[in-house]
């Protein structure tokens, strides 16, 4: 279980990275990512929402210690023409002559030749070391992890959508790719009081961090904290290592309660989310 601070290895990419990750999304201040990069984060994810300040942390350690951070650059271009600007202005703003993974956002389906292509030319040009694909539909990812050029993968996997477990980890194509988790709390709605069973404790920030590490198949879970008290929850997720049986099993139970609550939330009548609320405990 790599929920520790030791180094692990990204899968196929052969990179050394630290087993939580901090993505740029969130309001994160560039003083807390350096804080955390000094106590042995290195995987620095930027993503969709680029804030200046992240941007401008990354640029000031990769000064001073480029060769010990993985730093990821996200594009989510269908038009291949235009996937080597947009790599290129986001190496301009962090001060950077390569990403070490070039993410392709966003792929349900697998990217079609013209966009492989293209990343795989920046890659050749040394522009990105690795690349890697994100998606939503889980069936995609077997598929993907065939492809040799993939060097990892980025997918939603946490205690309220546990799918992975069967569509994806076990199908993975040796050598496998790097596996990297995100939306471990399930965008927080695990950390809410009014969604958790009665009887249950609340979970914290880092037993969700906790729980998706406690999965052999994860190298890396991604944190987006918003401030220096979430990164310090999610740094304590590696503090306090992996979960028991007991705890795994809790986590579990609140998953459940959590994805059935905001799936009858979403049906259309009193009667569709009854049915719904009991197909889903039925799992």
């Amino acid at each position: 279980m790599p929920c520790t601070w030791d180094p692990v290895t990204l899968g196929r990419t052969g990179l050394r990275v630290c087993p939580l990750g901090l993505a740029s999304s969130y309001g994160v201040s560039g003083a807390d990512v350096e804080r955390a990069v000094e106590r042995g984060v290195n995987y620095l994810y930027w993503g969709s929402l680029r804030k200046a300040d992240f941007g401008r942390a990354v640029a000031r350690i990769a000064r001073r210690r480029r060769e010990e951070v993985v730093v990821v650059v996200q594009t989510y271009t269908r038009i291949a023409a235009l996937m080597r600007p947009s790599l290129e202005r986001a190496l301009r703003q962090l001060g950077l002559d390569h990403a070490d993974l070039l993410l392709l956002g966003w792929w349900n389906r697998p990217p079609s030749p013209r966009v492989r292509d293209a990343a795989l030319a920046l890659q050749a040009a040394g522009r990105a070391r690795h690349i890697m694909v994100s998606g939503h539909h889980r069936p995609t990812f077997p598929t993907l992890a065939r492809d040799p050029a993939l060097g990892a993968i980025m997918v939603r996997y946490n205690a309220a959508h546990p799918g992975a477990e069967e569509e994806i980890f076990p199908h993975l194509a040796e050598p496998r790719p790097g596996v990297v988790a995100y939306t471990a709390t399930r965008w927080g709605t695990l950390l809410d009081p009014r969604l958790t069973p009665p009887g249950e404790a609340t979970p914290r920030g880092s037993d969700c961090y906790r729980f998706v590490l406690g999965n052999p198949s994860v190298d890396v879970v991604l944190a987006g904290p918003k401030d220096g008290q979430e990164l310090d929850e999610a740094l304590a997720a590696l503090d306090r290592g992996p979960l028991g049986p007991d705890e795994q099993a809790w986590m579990r139970r609140v998953g459940r309660a959590v994805r059935a609550a905001r799936m009858a939330g979403q049906a259309r009548s009193p009667v569709q989310a009854l049915g719904r609320l009991v197909r889903i405990l039925r799992r």
